[in-house]
């Protein structure tokens, strides 16, 4: 197997775990709230990938130079806590629909800044798969556009002017928080490779994914529970996260799905192709869940939902055919 197709068959690899890893943490945040989850899940997923470090190098450590831990450490700042934080309040504030249509950008972002700080150069049939993918993407996600999420959030009977005024403010204050979502996986996706590759002594000899993940979470779990403690929610979370103990198996089986394994694959998958590419590959959770939400809530896609999955397939033919 080549280095594309290795990188790209991690990267949908990903997509898959992350989809799974969002039934759970939605039922989980249901129960204990996002906040929790959020906070829970990345302790969990350090201790998992603290472990498996050992087992495989035998140290917690990761062999790492000081320039690898500014950058990866930046990634996970960027990535995992402001993009995570900001995806998971657009997901309250408008809804998923409108939040996933703007983290539909990340591969942009991802291709963008992949050509300014790595210098990686997608061919003319990268970009039509990328575009093709991402149109597929977008049209599954409107797939339920009749539904209006922050109208959902807000149905007042009176005070029609102040709640449509409301609306539109949640609507633009929740859109941004979904670009920030969707800026934060792009840009920290690049920067992460940029810790892996740019960074190392020896750019031909990277350091290992697992070893990059670690790092990654780590100092995301550290802005995390700063964030946790500044907002004076520690007892908070503590106490809901270990009170709970259905939320407390189905955030940790989403931590070791997402954070531990999918994580670790989007490493990989950037280490063997170009993070345009992948972070494409990766936005398919929404095609992804199609399958998993039909057989955990028997819940069918429309015929919009089925074109926009065969047109995002379609894409990712592209991408694996380069």
């Amino acid at each position: 197997m080549d280095n594309h197709m290795l990188g790209g068959g991690a990267a949908i690899a990903t997509a898959i775990l992350w989809s799974g890893n969002s039934i759970l943490f939605s039922a989980a945040g249901r129960r204990i709230g996002a906040v929790s989850v959020n906070a829970y899940r990345i302790a969990v997923a350090v201790l998992l990938l603290g472990l498996m470090h050992i087992l495989l190098f035998g140290t917690v450590v990761p062999p790492a130079n000081g320039t690898q831990w500014f950058w990866l450490g930046l990634s996970g700042i960027i990535g995992l806590g402001i993009g995570d934080f900001a995806l998971f309040t657009a997901f309250v504030t408008v809804g998923p629909r409108r939040s996933l249509l703007m983290m539909s950008l990340a591969p942009v972002f991802s291709a963008v800044f992949g050509y300014l700080i790595l210098g990686e150069v997608l061919g003319l049939w990268a970009i039509i798969g990328i575009t093709v993918t991402l149109a597929g993407i977008v049209i599954v996600i409107l797939e339920k556009e009749n539904g209006d999420d922050a109208g959902a959030l807000l149905k007042i009977e009176s005070l029609n002017s102040v709640v449509t005024s409301i609306k539109k403010n949640r609507t633009v204050y929740g859109t941004l928080l979904g670009a920030v979502g969707g800026i934060g996986q792009g840009v920290g996706l690049v920067i992460s490779k940029y810790g892996m590759f740019n960074a190392s002594d020896d750019p031909a000899a990277p350091l290992h994914s697992l070893s990059a993940t670690l790092i990654r979470i780590f100092i995301g779990a550290i802005f995390i529970w700063i964030c946790v403690a500044s907002l004076k929610k520690y007892r908070q979370v503590v106490k809901k996260s270990f009170q709970d103990k259905l939320a407390l198996l189905q955030s940790s089986g989403g931590a070791f799905i997402g954070p531990f394994l999918g994580v670790w694959l989007s490493m990989v998958a950037v280490t063997y192709t170009h993070v345009g590419i992948a972070q494409t590959l990766m936005s398919l959770m929404p095609v992804m869940i199609i399958p998993m939400v039909w057989v955990t809530h028997r819940e069918r896609t429309g015929w919009r939902g089925i074109i926009g999955a065969s047109v995002a397939v379609l894409g990712v033919a592209i991408l694996f055919l380069l």
